[in-house]
């Protein structure tokens, strides 16, 4: 083990966890601070080459949603966190862009019914949320717009 290697294995190993947490979530912070939207996208990608989504996928909501672990306390608010007033949270960014493909993965797979009625949800919630702070009229040409894209 070299010189740099026993500095850090012993300096590492007088710290409590709490100071573990936070010298990487500083240097996280750090590391991450002059890379893109892109970038970190890419980054990403490239990390998740190989992996299955589909096995993945319910044990990582499991452990988000309240299984256990880590992500519950620091992680997962986080991911929550909005960096400024432009910046969407992490965790919103994510999910708009793995949404679209979980659903893309699952709903072939998912029986008619069940399928149908998840559709009938997810439309509704979209067309909902979507239309947040709109008014009577731009909500109407927005249902509209989403109805002429949608048609088959």
């Amino acid at each position: 083990m070299g010189m740099m290697e026993g500095m850090m294995e012993f300096m590492m190993g007088r710290m409590s966890k709490e100071e573990k947490d936070e010298m990487m979530d500083n240097m996280m912070d750090r590391f991450f601070a002059d890379m893109t939207a892109d970038d970190k996208q890419k980054m990403m990608a490239k990390m998740m080459e190989g992996v299955d989504m589909k096995e993945m996928m319910p044990q990582m909501m499991m452990s988000m949603m309240g299984g256990g672990g880590e992500i519950e306390g620091g992680m997962m608010s986080k991911m929550m966190e909005r960096g400024d007033e432009t910046e969407m949270p992490m965790m919103a960014s994510m999910m708009l862009t793995m949404m679209p493909q979980c659903v893309e993965m699952v709903l072939p797979e998912t029986p008619k019914k069940e399928r149908r009625d998840y559709v009938l949800k997810m439309v509704s919630t979209l067309v909902e949320q979507g239309s947040v702070g709109m008014s009577e009229e731009e909500k109407g040409e927005f249902v509209e717009w989403v109805v002429e894209k949608i048609k088959v």
